[in-house]
């Protein structure tokens, strides 16, 4: 556990424009690959998910945890998501980034391991 000095930027509070020492915790994390995007719309139930987009080449070691015997398995998981971005030049991939950025409030992205 150490701690950092951070300026607080809120408009109204005792302590704006000034420096505050919080307590933060440093995790160490193996490699990590992103292989998705997911875009979230706040509702008055909570967040409710926009849509989700994945990367064009998707790793053998993403997909193997996809299944729960990979050796037997055909290996066919997102042949057909990866489709998409051959077609048309990926421009319905393209749509679905616009429409996160535009609509979501909290995006969050799927990863693995190395």
């Amino acid at each position: 556990m150490t701690h950092v000095v951070r300026g607080v930027d809120r408009p109204g509070a005792l302590m704006h424009k000034r420096e505050v020492v919080d307590a933060v915790t440093i995790l160490e994390t193996p490699p990590m690959v992103v292989v998705g995007v997911v875009g979230y719309v706040e509702t008055p139930r909570g967040l409710r998910t926009l849509t989700t987009v994945f990367a064009e080449h998707l790793s053998d070691e993403f997909k193997r945890r996809c299944y729960k015997n990979w050796y037997r398995s055909k290996r066919k998981a997102y042949t057909k998501y990866a489709k998409k971005w051959s077609e048309d030049g990926g421009k319905d991939i393209e749509a679905q980034l616009d429409r996160i950025a535009k609509f979501c409030t909290v995006v969050r992205v799927i990863a693995h391991t190395q």
